[in-house]
């Protein structure tokens, strides 16, 4: 009987490690296949100078970098921020009401929502009913929507692995409520907050479906100078690139701006990772 408990556990945990190294190895074979086609088109040319809308050899994709920039940098001014208040209220606060299950399975539902309905909402919303226009702050504000439930999530789920002794022992020394959560409970949660908010920032900056209808363009002459201007991203200059441009070396390009995308992404993972390492190593030493 046991020989047979340890033989199913052995096959069960070769399956785990099959499954594992399947996932791992079909995402390095991905990044491996970008990186092979679009690192011979990386130079700096291509990073610094402007789109040519005619002749993409003789441009780079600079718009796209600073735009998709700019996208996160708003993404992460508005929807970081509002979700970790989110979570912090719903867990702290009203943490078994009916509101916050209600709210909860609002949340749920909107994390599986195709990011192309986040795009027409945020036309018919930020477009057409703020009056913001095809623009910068009209992407902004969709992709903060389309990233609030992921960072909410992943919020929650870091304010409850805190144990719930530390916030009795520190109402039991005469804290409020706002205190526990300033002083101990937001503190020992802020590196699973961070490694989750990037993750979802991650997320919405390699969008293109929603960015296409809110304010993204192929071509323009300069930056955006304000937050009401059309933009250029990453996403959708590789879109138009692999699709819909007629140049014999637009797919080529599209593989080069792939690699920069990726190359984007991974920054700000390795980010994340070194400000959580950085938060643990300053409260436990």
């Amino acid at each position: 009987m046991i020989k047979r408990r340890i033989l199913k556990e052995k096959i069960y945990f070769t399956l785990f490690r099959a499954a594992a190294f399947f996932t791992a190895g079909v995402l390095i074979l991905i990044i491996g296949y970008v990186i092979y086609k679009g690192i011979g088109v990386v130079d700096w040319q291509f990073l610094t100078e402007y789109v040519k809308q005619r002749d993409i050899t003789e441009g780079g994709i600079m718009p796209a970098i600073v735009g998709t920039f700019y996208l996160g940098v708003g993404i992460f001014l508005i929807a970081i921020p509002i979700g970790i208040i989110s979570a912090i209220f719903l867990n702290e606060y009203v943490p078994e009401s009916k509101l916050a299950r209600l709210i909860r399975i609002a949340i749920r539902n909107l994390a599986g929502v195709p990011s192309i309905v986040y795009g027409l909402f945020g036309m018919v919303v930020f477009v057409q009913f703020f009056d913001f226009k095809t623009s910068l702050i009209s992407a902004i504000l969709t992709l903060s929507c389309m990233t609030l439930p992921w960072v909410i999530t992943a919020a929650e789920e870091s304010l409850k692995a805190v144990p719930f002794e530390y916030r009795e022992a520190a109402i039991a020394m005469g804290a409020t409520k706002w205190q526990t959560v300033k002083k101990i409970v937001a503190p020992q949660a802020l590196p699973g907050m961070i490694t989750g908010s990037i993750l979802g920032l991650s997320r919405a900056l390699g969008e293109t479906a929603p960015i296409i209808v809110v304010g993204a363009t192929f071509f323009m002459h300069g930056l955006p100078n304000s937050p009401t201007d059309k933009f250029l991203a990453l996403p959708y200059h590789l879109f138009i690139l692999a699709t819909q441009h007629s140049h014999p070396d637009a797919r080529a390009y599209a593989m080069g701006t792939a690699v920069v995308l990726i190359g984007l992404v991974f920054v700000m993972s390795i980010t994340a990772i070194i400000i959580r390492y950085y938060v643990r190593k300053k409260k436990y030493g």
